[in-house]
C-alpha cells in the first residue's frame, strides 16, 4: 500500500519583504486541500465562511471566519475550499527569526517570543481579536514592504495581548521527532483524512506504520495525547458538524456520510464531543445564521 506523506512546502518571502504575504479572493488558495508543513510560522485570516481546521492531531469546525497561528513544522491542511463560502483569505508565513536572531530577546518583544512558543500547539483566536486585526491584515495587500512590516508587528503585538484564544493541540504535543517518526505519524493523519468515511481498522493502520497493534496504540497516544480511535471519531464528528451546517439532509444520512455505521453511536459521540445533540447543534446554528 502506498504511504502518503505530507508535502514539504518551500516558502519564499514576498518581493522586497522578509516574510511571505498573500491575499486570496474566495477559495483561490489552491494549496487548501494539501497536508503540508514548513519551518515558517503561519498566520491565516479567513474572512467569513465556514470550514474545517486540521492542525497537528486537532480537528475542529469554524463558522463565520477564522484567525489562526501555526508554529514551525506543525503539519496542517488548508482552511478554504469550494464549499467554504469565504470572501477572501490572507496567509502570512515567516521564519521565527525573520527579523534577526536577537530581535525576540529584546524586552519589547518578549511577548511575541512567547506567542511564537505557544504557536507550536496551533492557536485559534476569538471573534473580538479577529475583528480587530482582520482589517489590518487585509489592508497590508496594498502596502509597501516597510508599511507591511510595521503592520505585521502591530498584529503580532495584538495577538500576544489577546485573551480570547485557545490552544488547539494538547500541552506537550510535539511533532519534532526523528524524520522516520514524523513521516509515520503524518502518513497516519493523511490516511484518516482521505479514508475517514470508510472503516479503518487498527490492524490495517498498524501494518501501514510497520508496527504491531499494541505498539502503534502506545506510539500514537504518546505523540497526540489521544487514542487513535478517539482521533478518528473526532474527525468524523467534525465532518458531521460541517454537513449539519451545509446540507438539508437527515441527521441519519449525515452520520453515515461521516463514516458512522451506527446511528445511536454517532449521537452519543456527537454529544460527548460538542456538548449537545446533533439536532440541537443544527437548530442553534440555524438560529445564529438568522441573526
Amino acid at each position: 500500500m502506498k504511504k502518503i506523506k505530507p508535502s514539504f512546502e518551500v516558502v519564499d518571502p514576498s518581493f522586497g519583504s522578509s516574510f511571505y504575504y498573500s491575499k486570496y479572493i474566495a477559495n483561490t488558495n489552491n494549496k487548501a486541500h494539501l497536508w503540508h508543513y514548513h519551518p515558517e510560522i503561519e498566520m491565516v485570516f479567513v474572512n467569513g465562511g465556514t470550514g474545517k481546521r486540521q492542525i497537528g492531531s486537532h480537528i475542529s469546525y469554524y463558522t463565520d471566519g477564522d484567525l489562526i497561528l501555526i508554529g514551525s513544522n506543525l503539519p496542517h491542511c488548508g482552511f478554504t475550499d469550494e464549499t467554504t463560502g469565504n470572501k477572501n483569505e490572507v496567509v502570512i508565513q515567516m521564519k521565527p527569526d525573520f527579523l534577526g536572531t536577537d530581535f525576540l530577546t529584546l524586552k519589547e518583544t518578549k511577548g511575541i517570543a512567547n506567542l511564537f512558543d505557544k504557536a507550536k500547539y496551533g492557536i485559534a483566536f476569538g471573534k473580538d481579536t479577529m475583528k480587530l486585526v482582520g482589517p489590518i491584515l487585509e489592508k497590508m495587500n496594498n502596502q509597501w514592504p516597510f508599511e507591511k512590516l510595521l503592520a505585521l508587528l502591530n498584529v503580532l503585538r495584538e495577538l500576544e495581548q489577546a485573551s480570547d484564544y485557545k490552544l488547539l493541540n494538547a500541552q506537550n504535543f510535539s511533532l519534532e521527532m526523528q524524520t522516520q517518526d514524523n513521516d509515520r505519524i503524518n502518513m497516519v493523519f493523511n490516511y484518516v483524512k482521505d479514508h475517514f468515511m470508510e472503516e479503518i481498522s487498527l490492524e490495517k493502520i498498524a501494518e501501514m506504520a510497520n508496527m504491531t497493534v499494541p505498539s502503534f496504540c502506545r506510539y500514537f497516544k504518546k505523540i497526540t495525547k489521544k487514542t487513535f480511535t478517539k482521533f478518528v471519531n473526532e474527525y468524523r464528528v467534525v465532518h458531521a458538524s460541517k454537513l449539519l451546517a451545509e446540507k438539508q439532509t437527515s441527521i441519519a444520512n449525515i452520520s453515515y456520510e461521516s463514516g458512522f455505521n451506527n446511528f445511536s453511536h454517532f449521537n452519543k459521540l456527537f454529544k460527548e464531543f460538542t456538548g449537545k445533540s446533533a439536532s440541537e447543534y443544527r437548530r442553534e446554528l440555524r438560529s445564529l445564521i438568522k441573526q
